[in-house]
């Protein structure tokens, strides 16, 4: 239970560098919520890459090298993003850095997850 717990935390903290990079008074813009898509995708080709592929099989290693190739891409993409919105004026750099502790504690956590409820026990995600 302590690392669901924890989890939530972490999940919580990085929404609030998010919240905070867009809504400070100082920096009012929300294009930085842009972010929140490249969240919800990152788990998505793991994910699949798991499901369709069994440990016996030859291809497993490729599928699930291309499911983290496509992950580390979503990933790159989710803290380039908030670098490029402030290159282009349309956010101010101390959003961007907020941004991006953002990030950091978000795919921390989402890295937590699957580390903690990615065996094949029987409280799995993978029931799902």
């Amino acid at each position: 239970h302590a690392a669901l717990i924890s989890l939530s935390f972490g999940g919580a903290i990085g929404l609030m560098f998010l919240m905070l990079g867009c809504a400070l008074p100082i920096y009012n813009q929300y294009w930085p919520l842009f972010v929140l898509f490249f969240y919800i995708l990152s788990p998505i080709p793991y994910c699949i890459a798991r499901r369709l592929v069994d440990d016996t099989d030859a291809m497993s290693s490729a599928c699930k090298e291309l499911a983290i190739f496509l992950t580390t891409g979503i990933v790159v993409s989710a803290f380039g993003l908030p670098v490029v919105f402030a290159r282009a004026h349309l956010i101010e750099w101390g959003a961007c850095a907020l941004v991006l502790t953002g990030n950091t504690v978000i795919f921390a956590t989402i890295l937590g997850f699957f580390l903690v409820f990615g065996s094949n026990d029987d409280f799995s995600w993978q029931q799902w």
